[in-house]
């Protein structure tokens, strides 16, 4: 149901910096480079995730409530993803672990704030 996602950025070569490291983990790829957006994915047939400075022209800003949520292979694929962007200078929003019994998941703020989940039923 869902093509694609995009968080808005105020800095895009920082940001595919940061998604280009961290989406690897993945094995996901550019597939969109553009001047105002890059987009990540790992077959033309699925949903995309995406950066891209606002059509506006306004600075980019965090939504209250928002968040995108990464599906990994394994608890090893969460853990991954989330040390990954401890060191690629993520902020902590939920260390990995297990929730709700069967719900094994890491929450994270990337380097424009925006609120990421990484997860995979363990």
């Amino acid at each position: 149901m869902i093509a694609y996602t995009i968080f808005g950025t105020n800095d895009l070569a920082r940001a595919g910096a940061f998604y280009d490291e961290l989406l690897s983990i993945m094995g996901a790829q550019r597939a969109i480079d553009a001047p105002r957006m890059i987009a990540w994915g790992n077959n033309p047939s699925a949903p995309m995730f995406a950066v891209a400075t606002p059509f506006d022209e306004k600075p980019a800003t965090v939504g209250n409530g928002s968040m995108v949520a990464l599906a990994a292979a394994n608890p090893e694929q969460v853990n991954a993803l989330h040390a990954k962007a401890m060191a690629l200078g993520a902020k902590d929003e939920g260390a990995p672990g297990t929730r709700m019994d069967t719900y094994y998941c890491a929450y994270f703020r990337d380097l424009d704030g925006n609120k990421i989940n990484c997860f995979c039923m363990a």
